[in-house]
């Protein structure tokens, strides 16, 4: 008599996985939304490359901002145009002073 072979906990989770993977359906990307990914990375990375030696504190957040939409590019949900294009100003453009109460001369 065979004796059934149980699976460890880790090859469960990768039968599970695996499963799950082969039951979704391939997303088709047309070539028009092609060219517009292309064209969005190269101008996040001339942003990133262009805002390297900026200082300022709004700098550091839109640098990461650009990393994270570079790193996101495959999830379904993308900025629109007008985000986007926020997005890729964001090093560039300076937050806008403050008011402060302070009434010294």
């Amino acid at each position: 008599m065979a004796t059934a072979r149980k699976l460890t906990p880790l090859q469960e989770v990768e039968a599970r996985r695996a499963a799950a993977a082969a039951e979704k359906p391939k997303r088709v990307i047309s070539e028009e939304e092609k060219a517009l990914r292309k064209e969005r990375v190269a101008k996040a990375k001339d942003a990133l490359a262009r805002s390297v030696g900026m200082k300022g504190d709004h700098v550091a957040p839109a640098r990461a901002a650009l990393k994270t939409y570079l790193q996101k590019l495959n999830e379904p949900k993308q900025p629109d145009d007008a985000q986007f294009e926020v997005l890729v100003a964001g090093p560039f453009t300076a937050p806008p002073k403050k008011k402060t109460n302070d009434r010294r001369f």
